[in-house]
């Protein structure tokens, strides 16, 4: 046992590699709050999270005021302990994204360190249910960029033996999302798949409409058709389809998923470990979909969502969005169109202390020991 005696806390401001629209906006800014925990061992551990823009100096006061003075002297080792303490701490602003993107910077902190003090790979220690899972590409797939250049995108990740392309839909008419989707499918044959994602820009009815139009093109899911906390909209929704209906970008509690889950609401869970709180209960939606027979393919943070995808039986895609180039000294291993799980102990990420230091944003870094 280790006490806790050191927190870290830094924000990085990263801007996406290449201009991301979609139905409802513009995702200008990632800001990144990083922590980093130090026990009595002077063994460290460190996890973040995300935002698109926005909220990002909120995140950083409630876990320097109120979340990681809570950390000092506690048992590094209780991280269930530690989640529901101060998921309770904080229960008059749960649940939302601010107190769930706060929780999840600091849960994988601990996980990063409970790890590497017992010098395994969080995939291993979370489940190690295998090395390797099929990636699907996203960065060439915005709302804004021209079809031709969609269909030169999907064939070069087709090339590289990713399994499939996800595309923003949303366009003024039904019919203009039909043609590039159309234009893909031709070019792309049917073996590859096409995803498709809404960011929650439809009412239901529209939503049932476009899915009609968009059935004879076997895609692989409508992501976030509607607005996520629409549960009986996409009740009707998946009533109406064949298309699998795909939800948990947005979500930020397991009793959300649960719901979604349990009335048949969805046939996709993209839990993602930035936005539901952390490791842990990520882990505890992605089982509790096991038991639905629902596969578990997360949204964005492809670092980390290797190894979980790898730690769960109904791991099926990783999404490939490279966003920590900057602040890592080496890159999650693509072979022959699958991430290749990390072998080191810890997260899987090689943090360049050097670079993060350099981009922190100064008035949010604080430490706090004991």
């Amino acid at each position: 046992m280790a006490r806790i005696e050191k927190i870290e806390l830094r924000m990085v401001n990263l801007e996406p590699k290449v201009k991301r629209t979609d139905a409802i906006q513009s995702f200008v800014s990632q800001e990144t709050p990083i922590v980093t925990i130090t026990d009595a061992d002077g063994a460290s551990g460190t996890g973040y999270s995300y935002t698109i823009g926005t909220g990002g100096s909120s995140v950083m006061r409630l876990l320097a005021d109120h979340l990681a003075p809570r950390l000092i002297g506690r048992d590094a080792d209780r991280i269930e302990a530690i989640w529901h303490e101060l998921e309770f701490s904080t229960h008059a602003t749960t649940i939302g994204a601010i107190t769930a993107i706060a929780l999840a910077a600091v849960d994988t902190a601990l996980w990063d360190l409970r790890a590497r003090k017992l010098g395994l790979p969080l995939w291993k220690l979370a489940g190690g249910a295998k090395d390797r899972c099929p990636l699907y590409t996203t960065e060439g797939g915005w709302l804004h960029i021209e079809t031709e250049a969609l269909v030169e995108d999907a064939l070069a990740a087709k090339a590289q033996g990713f399994r499939g392309s996800k595309v923003k839909i949303g366009k003024p008419t039904g019919a203009e999302d039909f043609r590039r989707l159309l234009a893909m499918r031709e070019a792309v044959g049917e073996a590859y798949e096409i995803m498709t994602d809404c960011n929650q820009g439809f009412t239901v009815d529209e939503a049932i409409r476009r899915a009609e139009r968009l059935k004879p093109l076997d895609l692989a899911w409508l992501e976030e058709p509607l607005p996520a906390d629409d549960i009986d909209g996409h009740v009707r929704l998946s009533r109406t389809t064949p298309i699998p209906v795909a939800v948990g970008e947005s979500l930020y509690s397991i009793r959300h998923f649960r719901e979604y889950m349990q009335k048949g609401a969805c046939s996709v869970v993209q839990v993602d470990a930035g936005r539901i709180g952390g490791i842990t209960p990520w882990l505890k939606v992605a089982h509790m979909a096991e038991a639905f027979d629902i596969p578990v393919c997360p949204h964005f943070l492809m670092e980390l969502h290797v190894s979980l995808v790898c730690a769960v039986q109904n791991g099926r895609y990783v999404e490939y969005i490279p966003q920590l180039d900057e602040l890592t000294a080496s890159r999650m291993k693509v072979e022959d169109g699958e991430a290749l799980a990390p072998n080191e102990p810890g997260i899987g990420i090689d943090w360049d202390w050097d670079a993060v230091k350099a981009k922190s944003v100064s008035e949010f870094t604080t430490e706090i020991a004991a």
